[in-house]
């Protein structure tokens, strides 16, 4: 009998980071392939408001150059990152902390060049730099629209002496020249009990590692699996964090754009999925030899009701243009203390200037889990305890509350969830690897390699050519 006609060989479902990775990697082996998106834009969850001539992130997850991903995936070679310079301040005590970056060395003399950055590290104590006293509110401000700062927060732990600081940099070295798979066969732990297991000092971890691995993980209290907070650890060991430059859009976008003409349709709502076809609100069914689903775990799950659903962190960010920038370098600055809902904030518009039209600045800012009562009032407050300067004049562009942002991660955590559910059914996404880009890149890549392989096409690249995902 001959086959029946089909419209493509694999339809993908969801044209968010993931989808359009393994839709690479099928083309490039010479499968025919077609993405369905429900939304009129590409991307998912990695979307940016265009406010104003503002470009505003609505989730803003932070990248690291050191994720391989972005170097493998095709289409992303014209992407520019941005990276925070000079990298990291922590806000303590109603100071502001220098953090030097850490960058382990590549290469078969990584470890000798870990331990020598580690001795540099400890030979350079961190030196507090003390934040601007904010001015007191003008009369007539609205009330709580700048914090009172006259009076120095209350005492919080300090990041610790040159001895901690030499702990640190021997950890970071070690950990940076630690291969990922003794990484993944360390015993798993949440990721907060870990830290505390590991000698390093209290302050140490409350002042620099706990306020850092929350930022990475969106985790605010570290319940992810110690395995997941080593990954992330060892990117940023080995890495810059950095920012798309433009807007998160841009990475989805240089995807689709990388792609053949048509094979990524827009406002296309998929109703039901089998392994031989689909079905849509629009077009009615459409046949093939595969089905990949592409969506985030929720959406997933509502097309194959057996798919388990994680639990999600909350992530909310808050833009505002303000009158004059109140850092001067493009940092990312975290908060030690906890005393308010933001975790971390930057001057955007210094790390990246084409996220603010010129002659403006943009501040964006992270609250992690459920958002406040009165967001706008109580972030301003926080932020300017954090950056030492009044925050009256400072305008709210937009603030970005996703409840679903970034699936959960809690031990035990398979970092390598099943892409191929039978033959000619598979998912992929940030919830069948590590919840970050580079989790949601490998996933696409992993499924595509399903796919190809039941389909007895040899990929491109075998597994073993490729990175362990970060």
């Amino acid at each position: 009998m001959p086959e029946p006609a089909h419209h493509a060989d694999v339809v993908i479902v969801g044209a968010g980071v993931s989808g359009l990775s393994a839709a690479h990697q099928l083309i490039r082996a010479g499968v025919t392939t077609v993405i369905l998106e429900a939304a009129p834009y590409v991307g998912g969850r990695m979307s940016t408001e265009k406010v104003d001539g503002f470009r505003l992130d609505r989730i803003g997850q932070l990248l690291s150059t050191s994720y391989p991903e972005l170097r493998h995936t095709p289409g992303l070679d014209a992407l520019a990152l941005r990276p925070f310079a000079p990298g990291l301040l922590v806000h303590s005590e109603g100071q502001h902390h220098r953090a030097a970056e850490f960058i382990g060395a590549p290469g078969p003399r990584r470890a000798r060049g870990a331990l020598h950055a580690a001795r540099a590290l400890a030979s350079a104590p961190l030196v507090p730099r003390p934040a601007r006293t904010a001015a007191r509110t003008p009369s007539g401000t609205a009330p709580g629209r700048a914090l009172r700062t006259s009076r120095p927060p209350a005492r919080s732990t300090p990041l610790g002496s040159a001895l901690d600081q030499a702990r640190l940099g021997a950890a970071l070295a070690r950990l940076a020249a630690t291969p990922v798979r003794r990484l993944l066969a360390r015993p798993e732990l949440p990721a907060a009990r870990a830290l505390s297991a590991r000698g390093l000092p209290t302050r140490t971890i409350e002042g620099f590692l706990r306020p850092l691995l929350s930022a990475l993980l969106c985790d605010p209290d570290l319940t992810t699996s110690s395995r997941c907070a080593d990954l992330a650890l060892h990117a940023f060991a080995r890495g810059r964090l950095c920012l798309p430059e433009g807007g998160a859009d841009v990475l989805p976008e240089l995807l689709a754009a990388a792609l053949p003409p048509g094979t990524v349709r827009t406002g296309v709502r998929v109703t039901a999925v089998a392994a031989n076809r689909v079905m849509t609100a629009e077009h009615g069914e459409l046949t093939c030899r595969g089905v990949l689903l592409a969506t985030d775990a929720r959406a997933a799950a509502e097309l194959l009701p057996g798919l388990r659903v994680p639990s999600f962190h909350p992530v909310t960010v808050v833009h505002h243009a303000v009158p004059e920038p109140p850092l001067a370098e493009p940092a990312l600055l975290l908060d030690a203390d906890r005393r308010g809902p933001v975790a971390h904030t930057a001057v955007v518009s210094h790390v990246d200037p084409t996220r603010a039209p010129a002659g403006r600045f943009l501040v964006s800012s992270t609250v992690l889990g459920p958002p406040p009562d009165d967001l706008d009032r109580t972030v301003l407050a926080h932020l300017a305890a954090l950056y030492g300067t009044p925050t009256d004049r400072w305008e709210l562009l937009a603030a970005h509350h996703t409840r679903e942002a970034v699936p959960a991660m809690p031990p035990p955590h398979d970092l390598r969830r099943p892409v191929r559910l039978l033959s000619g059914l598979y998912v992929c996404g940030d919830h069948r690897d590590t919840s970050t880009v580079q989790g949601a890149l490998h996933s696409g890549r992993r499924a595509a390699r399903a796919v190809l392989a039941d389909l007895g096409i040899e990929p491109t690249h075998t597994e073993d050519q490729l990175p362990t995902a970060a």
